[in-house]
Parts: structure tokens; sequence; C-alpha cells
């Protein structure tokens, strides 16, 4: 099932995506569960995928607005050098911990909306990632159970300001300039994706392909992902964990690669699907 968070009339709602209409699943829930990130937390996926067989209420996807595939999550967590060509590339030694840093959810906007490049600077870089959402919360969660805490996949695009994020040894301003982080489209649910499931991702730039990896070859799983971070905090659903990305990044081509304003930028999962994203200044 795909979910997404969305706009139709000037409302905020979220359905499920059916082949090119839009079930609305907040008709359906009404206070039970008003957005994306309640249904994941009462544990009513299940309920909603039975409810698309009588759902009446359905709109054409062209004739929705799409929002962050959850607009209001509790936490974002990104993993930083988390694929072997990547961490070369930077020149940085691979850790024995996963690497982590935080995005804020105002960062973010949606597939088909347009990344900002910031007056600021010119250096702004794509990173395609693949997102996971937490479904079931939990504290210590041992990495045997990771894959049971998991609501589902989307794709994500931790655009970051290369110049801001170098600036000192915190790299949390390049990483949060406002509708950097591109999310979507949706929300496979994790009945689709098998625990463990090769998944490809591939980031390219107007039609040029950027990054390819899969996702064996991170250097932190996912389930590791998972259990370390919930070892100091705990998850809760509805939170953001974008795992990673591999080589390839604009900042260390020779010339170095930057997105600007007319480019569009393309991250593909092959068991997910497509995000895109256009280039405008502020």
């Amino acid at each position: 099932m795909k979910l997404i968070s969305y706009q139709t009339n000037g409302q905020d709602s979220y359905g499920a995506v059916v082949g090119d209409r839009v079930v609305d699943l907040r008709a359906v829930f009404g206070t039970r569960a008003p957005d994306l990130k309640a249904l994941i937390a009462a544990g009513l996926v299940d309920e909603a995928r039975a409810a698309l067989a009588s759902a009446k209420a359905a709109l054409p996807l062209s004739e929705v607005k799409l929002l962050p595939v959850v607009p209001n999550p509790g936490k974002i967590f990104c993993i930083g050098l988390n694929y072997g060509e990547h961490v070369r590339e930077t020149g940085k030694q691979v850790t024995d911990k996963p690497v982590i840093f935080l995005r804020v959810a105002d960062s973010q906007l949606a597939h088909g909306e347009d990344i900002v490049r910031p007056r600021v600077s010119e250096r702004l870089d794509y990173e395609g990632e693949i997102a996971i959402v937490i479904g079931q919360g939990g504290r210590h969660i041992a990495e045997a159970d990771a894959w049971r805490h998991i609501a589902g996949y989307s794709c994500y695009n931790d655009g970051s300001v290369r110049d801001w994020q170098l600036h000192t040894s915190q790299w949390a301003p390049g990483k949060n300039f406002w509708r950097t982080g591109g999310f979507g489209p949706w929300l496979v649910t994790a009945d689709e994706i098998a625990p463990d499931q090769q998944m490809t991702l591939v980031t390219r730039l107007n039609g040029q392909e950027m990054q390819r990896a899969t996702t064996d070859m991170m250097i932190h799983s996912i389930p590791r992902q998972i259990a370390y971070i919930s070892a100091f905090i705990p998850l809760e659903p509805g939170d953001v964990i974008v795992t990673g990305t591999p080589g390839g990044v604009g900042n260390k081509r020779t010339p170095p690669v930057f997105m600007r304003p007319g480019d569009v930028v393309e991250i593909e999962v092959d068991a997910i699907g497509v995000l895109r994203n256009g280039i405008r200044d502020e």
C-alpha cells in the first residue's frame, strides 16, 4: 500500500494511492486518526488496507497537493557516511558506530515541489537516500526485532548546503536549510518490502546518473541503525530515519557539481518509486 499526506481545497489530509487516484483515509477514520502519523501510531495500517475495498471517496492524484510523507515527525535522524564509496570520497574513516545528525521538519518538502537554493550559498548538493518511518516505537530495540518496528519506506533527498555544512565540525546548518529535504513521493508499507530485501538507489540530475548503490552496501544496516538510535532515545511512531547516501555527491566531483535553478533531481528506489524535485532560487 502507498500512503501519502496531501492538501486539497486548503485542507490537510492523507490517503492511499490506488492507480491514479487517492482514497481519502481521513474521511474513513476521522478523529481516530486525523493524520498519517496518527494512523501509524494507532496501529491502523492494516485496517486502512482493508478499508480500500469499500472506500468511495477518491480523488485524482493529479489534483492533490502532496506534502512531505510525514509532515509532522517527532524526530528525523540522518545517518552520515554509511556507504564505503562516500566515506572514501570524503577522506573520512569508517566508524564503528553510526554517524548521526538531525533534521528538522521545517526543512522538508514534498515530491514535485522545488528545492530552494538559499540566497547565501550556491553550493547546494544532492544526496539520494532511503528513508524509513517507524511504526512501532520502543527503547533498546534489538537488531533481531528491528524490522517489525518499521511502518514503511520512502525516498529522500538530503539536500545539503556544503559551505554552511563545513563552517564548523557540526553539520546542522548545512543540513537544515528551508525546503532542502525532499521526502516522497509516498510511503510504501513494510508488508510490500521484505525484511533485508536488497533495494537499488539511484540519483539522477537532469537525467544523468550521479549515484547508484544497493542497500547491502550499507556500512551500518537498517536494523543496526534502529538498535543504536533506540539505545539513547525512545523511537516513536512517525519518526524518520534517513539511512545514508552513496558515493557520487556533487561536492566531491572534479569539477564540483552543484544544483542550480532549473535543474531537476530524481531519487529512485526500485521498490518504492521516484522522488522528483526542481530547483529554484530563494
